[in-house]
């Protein structure tokens, strides 16, 4: 891909970030990144933006967080009024993909 083609894409990396938390409830913070195509430092401050938005709850298993996915949550701005994050994540998930499993997904990061 050019540079030119990199200037801007349909999906942000938050969407990204949740598709593959919802899509991979096991899958560490390293393969998050690894999928979406960023830094771990980034996955980790998109987690928490998320996290503090609502779609993600936090919970202490061992020395791991786990998380759970919160796909019924309307998306944030006034022009996806009456669309939910799931309809977001399958949207992103597209054709050949795999879809959430279910209404709520967990998702272990370290």
């Amino acid at each position: 891909m050019s540079d030119s083609e990199r200037r801007w894409t349909f999906l942000t990396n938050h969407a990204r970030v949740l598709r593959a938390i919802a899509q991979g409830p096991d899958a560490r913070l390293r393969a998050i990144a690894a999928a979406c195509q960023i830094t771990e430092r980034t996955v980790q401050a998109i987690i928490t933006d998320i996290e503090q938005a609502g779609y993600l709850r936090r919970q202490r298993v061992g020395r791991r967080n786990q998380y759970i996915v919160d796909l019924d949550q309307p998306l944030r701005h006034p022009a996806e009024a009456g669309l939910n994050a799931r309809a977001l994540v399958e949207l992103a998930a597209g054709n050949g993909s795999q879809a959430p499993k279910t209404a709520s997904a967990s998702e272990t990061v370290s």
